[in-house]
């Protein structure tokens, strides 16, 4: 006869020290943040162990609390997926892609037919959440921009996210070198203050920043520099398709590492899914095709400062 603790208490301890708080693991099992301590304190009653410590301002757990839930999350996932493998035996097969908006509009979606072809069986869905989101329940996998430090979860490289300043044929004309920059509006992206300053520094002009309009995503800020607004800074691979299709220019020819890449994130008992199998290796071939396309020609100008 197994002697299991209870579910509840288990799913609510798995769930707070997966997101490190009893409010995320709340919002995630939809009940109070109270309901989840209170339960967690029962299971730790029930096992005769401390798995938290709780500290003023953060929760962390315990040696035997991490060896515990590295353990726990494995077993719950496959519990899942069991569970719904059992409910819908004859359904399609569905693919639920964790991706942010820009990643999802200028990249994935318009090489979607080409999976499609490949996977006709496979129902593909977006929750864009992105990298600013937390890894979360009901997705199968998620492409985000990081250092591939997403603790509990597989990470697999895709590209690198290499900078480069774009505009429109138009406004490109005007820019004879790297100096000519400061002299325009510069549109910013709102969480990635320090890619001008990246490239700048790279290109001879150190201490430097960027003035101008600042969006929320990089999309908006590639369509505003489309439209003429600025020189937008560009990351791959949401500016390929735009400069192979001319719709934008590169100026200059630098193109400085941003110091993170894409990865492709999934549960690691999600790696038997079928779909999810599938997917990764058309996205894989599908990023080392545009790794090895080389970038479309700059526009001529003179060296860089």
């Amino acid at each position: 006869m197994r002697r299991l603790p209870p579910l509840n208490a288990i799913k609510a301890f798995e769930a707070a020290a997966r997101t490190g708080s009893f409010a995320a693991a709340a919002a995630e099992l939809h009940v109070s943040p109270a309901a989840v301590s209170r339960l967690v304190h029962l299971l730790e009653a029930r096992l005769k162990i401390a798995l938290f410590e709780r500290r003023a301002n953060r929760l962390v757990a315990t040696a035997a609390g991490r060896t515990y839930q590295a353990g726990l999350t494995p077993l719950l996932d496959s519990l899942a997926a069991l569970t719904a493998q059992l409910q819908a035996p004859t359904a399609a097969p569905v693919l639920t892609v964790g991706v942010g908006p820009t990643f999802a509009i200028r990249w994935l979606i318009p090489r979607l037919a080409d999976f499609r072809r490949q996977a006709p069986e496979i129902e593909v869905r977006f929750a864009t959440g992105g990298s600013a989101a937390p890894f979360a329940d009901g997705w199968t996998c998620g492409v985000a921009l990081g250092d591939g430090n997403w603790p509990g979860l597989t990470a697999e490289p895709l590209f690198a996210a290499d900078l480069l300043p774009v505009c429109s044929p138009a406004m490109a004309a005007g820019l004879s070198a790297p100096t000519d920059l400061l002299e325009t509006n510069l549109l910013r992206v709102g969480h990635a203050p320090e890619d001008w300053s990246l490239w700048l520094a790279a290109a001879g002009l150190p201490g430097r920043s960027a003035r101008g309009p600042a969006f929320e995503y990089y999309g908006q800020a590639l369509q505003a520099a489309a439209d003429g607004v600025g020189i937008a800074m560009g990351i791959r691979p949401y500016i390929d398709d735009d400069l192979a299709a001319g719709r934008l220019v590169a100026p200059f020819a630098l193109a400085v590492p941003k110091g993170q890449l894409w990865y492709l994130l999934h549960r690691p008992a999600a790696a038997a899914d079928p779909a999810l199998a599938a997917f990764r290796t058309w996205l894989v071939a599908a990023a080392r095709g545009a790794t090895a396309d080389p970038a479309p020609p700059c526009r001529a100008g003179p060296p860089l400062l």
